[in-house]
């Protein structure tokens, strides 16, 4: 009880999450599990702490507010019983033989006078919610806040089972009138697994803000079917370094990223074995190992420098930039200082006669400084001087 800041601080806790995810609680705190639930049928929402005030607060609930059979209830209204107080006065013998024994033992148990044991709740295996919305909307980002009540609840499922998810799926159906519409579904890819609301939240929001319907959304559904296990992680004393600008980690910023610019544009470099610059490394999909937030733990492949015998840079133009020349002197803002080289890069017949591909190539590579400082990567061949890369 310390841990959470008490009973009533942890049942307002529960109270404002059921609210969060749209439900309207009737909920009431009690020694025992059913006379918080009788509490809760009739309205009374003061939590009650203490097992000797249950006999006071249960036995001003009126019995129509309580949740009695029928038949209980017409034999407790003809004894001339309208509360609950009304019945606890009576001799519970003389109730076991005109009500039945589970009548008895359900009021020994709301009192604490027997265990009510309860079974646990089981969470199901597969996440899959539906939301109906209020009024039918047809701009996406309105979609937000119905999103984050789904998140909340994604979150919460796994946060039970010590899990995360790097993938989930939202389906906008249309309304009525455009059933023949198939629903809109947009699916979120995390660089890692993650039970971050706000994290992911802040992905959907930058979803929507570029997702056109094609007509007006009633409802949302939000499915994750491969969570991951994720164990909570011990934070720092003075709280973790590494972390981008606003505290957020580098992976939530790849994410933001890549929904703004798309995944095609932001990307990480795996080396390949391959002599020429332009065949030396490919995109591929940026991978941050789980409770890692730090640059240099972002990575794709070996470091693209270990197996270059000279200077790489990490800038490579698309395409070699033709430089003038003037004096014998490569000019690029003026002209250009050779510091290294030259490393001469040569062949690739084999692929000569693709389409597309680079083909032979005969390369004598420099590493220069430009007048404004700037280390530029450039090369001589027949064709004259280029520039292919610019070095941090």
């Amino acid at each position: 009880m310390r841990l959470f800041g008490g009973a009533t601080a942890l049942f307002e806790g529960v109270v404002s999450g059921c609210a969060e995810q749209g439900f309207a609680p009737q909920a009431a705190l009690a020694p025992t599990p059913l006379a918080a639930q009788w509490l809760a049928l009739a309205g009374d929402h003061e939590p009650c702490l203490d097992i000797g005030e249950l006999p006071l607060r249960l036995g001003r609930l009126p019995l129509a507010a309580l949740d009695f059979s029928p038949q209980n209830q017409a034999r407790l209204g003809s004894f001339g019983a309208r509360l609950l107080a009304d019945v606890l006065a009576l001799p519970r013998a003389g109730l076991a033989r005109r009500l039945g024994a589970g009548f008895v033992a359900d009021l020994a148990r709301a009192l604490g006078d027997l265990p009510d044991p309860r079974a646990r709740f089981v969470f199901p295996e597969r996440f899959a919610e539906r939301l109906e919305l209020p009024t039918r909307t047809d701009n996406a980002l309105a979609l937000g806040f119905a999103g984050g009540r789904l998140i909340a609840s994604l979150c919460g499922w796994l946060a039970a089972r010590a899990e995360g998810v790097s993938e989930c799926h939202f389906e906008f159906a249309h309304e009525h009138s455009a059933r023949r519409r198939s629903s809109t579904v947009l699916s979120l890819g995390l660089s890692t697994s993650t039970r971050d609301r706000e994290r992911i939240s802040r992905l959907l929001i930058e979803r929507l803000q570029r997702l056109q319907l094609p007509a007006a959304v009633e409802s949302i559904s939000l499915r994750a079917e491969a969570p991951e296990a994720l164990p909570g992680r011990t934070n720092s004393l003075f709280g973790e370094r590494g972390e981008g600008a606003g505290g957020e980690s580098l992976a939530a910023l790849v994410e933001r990223l890549q929904a703004r610019l798309g995944s095609a544009s932001v990307h990480a470099l795996a080396a390949v074995d391959e002599h020429r610059p332009e065949n030396a490394s490919r995109p591929v999909k940026p991978a941050l190992p789980a409770g890692e937030k730090t640059a240099a733990k972002l990575s794709a492949a070996p470091d693209l420098s270990e197996k270059a015998s000279g200077p790489r840079p990490l800038w490579l133009l698309a395409r070699p930039l033709a430089l003038r020349e003037m004096a014998g002197r490569p000019q690029c803002g003026g002209s250009l200082r050779l510091l290294a080289g030259p490393e001469r890069i040569e062949s690739g017949w084999w692929d000569a006669s693709e389409p597309a591909a680079l083909g032979d190539v005969r390369r004598d590579y420099f590493v220069a400084i430009s007048m404004r400082n700037e280390w530029l990567w450039i090369f001589r061949c027949r064709a004259g001087w280029f520039l292919h890369g610019v070095f941090a």
